[in-house]
């Protein structure tokens, strides 16, 4: 560590220079990691507060994806999953996209029936779920409306008295209003779906077995989903991941290549000294760990100031921004920058590792 700590003290600007690099980097990075968690939550969180083993749509046509856009199961439907699976929980569930308005005011929202508790997300579990002509508003549902429990809004042409504001549900952008099955299929026959049709999707909790699930499906013109399948069924949430899950990695792949085209050239000015060491009969081990522990400390100065910039600029975003603050969001992403940077750093090395220090030693004179 001596030469590193050596370069640390008599070249601290341009250590400063690139760990302040790797800090905006870091910034970037975790900024566009909290926002794509926050963007994926108010895309799919009221799917995940399902907390079912499988997800069941109606099948769609040849060549297109699985969407709850798109399906409309019937009662024939539901009974022939309710047979296949007698053992697990068959809840069939509305859902559909369409606007409220509260007074003067209108917003978009996302109406549910038959969600569990009252079907509007974390928190929402004690909610009763509300009768024919009420309903249960989200937090950001009831700020959008300008509307609190005892007043009435107007969704598809129906009056609906609120009993209550619960949960910070959300489905594909818009916040989650909570109905009665009878209220929720009155307003999909208003905005043009089939009278057949009771529900959007079926939520499966339990073990199904996969032959009776295959029966099912044939026999049924349903497909069932798990996983990020089921989530991938929810309007833009696969284009929209993948398109920021590509900038991050982008932007993790800069990082590596800053590190290591800055430690390539630092690495090339001090190749004199690194000849001196070794003609002095330094192990080319301990050199390149040297080199590392420099790389290491710059990278943890310069990673450490930028999640401390994003733990406390995200922490003062007001909370109408979709932004999640977690380390998952902070502490991974700055692991993966540290190891992706040792690698850049380490890639850089090669002139150490390969060089003859006889000829290294007369190059540097």
């Amino acid at each position: 560590m001596f030469l590193a700590r050596r370069d640390l003290v008599f070249a601290k600007g341009r250590f400063a220079l690139i760990a302040s690099v790797v800090a905006l980097i870091t910034v970037l990075v975790g900024f566009l990691t909290g926002l794509t968690a926050g963007l994926a939550g108010q895309n799919v969180d009221a799917v995940l507060s399902w907390k079912a083993d499988r997800l069941v749509v109606s099948a769609p046509q040849t060549g297109a994806q699985e969407s709850f856009a798109t399906s409309a199961l019937t009662e024939q439907q539901v009974e022939a999953w309710r047979s296949a699976a007698p053992d697990a929980e068959v809840r069939p569930i509305g859902l559909s996209q369409l606007s409220a308005s509260h007074g003067e005011l209108r917003a978009g929202i996302a109406l549910v029936a038959g969600a569990p508790g009252a079907g509007t997300g974390p928190g929402a579990g004690d909610t009763p779920a509300p009768a024919p002509g009420e309903t249960v508003l989200s937090q950001d549902a009831a700020s959008a409306l300008h509307a609190a429990a005892g007043d009435t809004i107007t969704v598809a042409g129906q009056e609906l008295r609120v009993t209550a504001v619960a949960g910070t549900g959300h489905y594909s952008h818009v916040p989650l209003v909570s109905v009665a099955p009878e209220s929720w299929h009155a307003a999909a026959l208003r905005t043009g779906a089939e009278p057949a049709t009771v529900a959007t999707v079926l939520a499966i909790t339990g073990q199904v077995n996969d032959d009776a699930a295959a029966a099912a499906e044939r026999g049924s013109d349903t497909v069932s989903l798990s996983g990020f399948q089921a989530l991938s069924a929810v309007g833009s949430f696969r284009s929209e991941i993948g398109s920021l899950g590509l900038m991050i990695a982008l932007l993790l792949g800069i990082s590596a290549l800053v590190v290591g085209a800055f430690f390539t050239v630092w690495t090339l000015q001090r190749k004199g000294d690194l000849a001196v060491l070794k003609a002095l009969g330094a192990p080319t081990g301990a050199l390149v760990r040297d080199a590392l522990a420099q790389a290491g400390i710059v990278l943890l100065i310069g990673i450490a100031v930028g999640l401390g910039l994003v733990v406390a600029a995200g922490s003062a975003l007001p909370d109408g921004l979709p932004f999640v603050l977690s380390p998952l969001t902070t502490v991974l992403p700055g692991v993966v920058m540290a190891l992706l940077g040792l690698g850049g750093a380490a890639v850089a090395l090669r002139s150490v590792t390969h060089a003859d220090p006889q000829t290294a030693l007369g190059s540097a004179r």
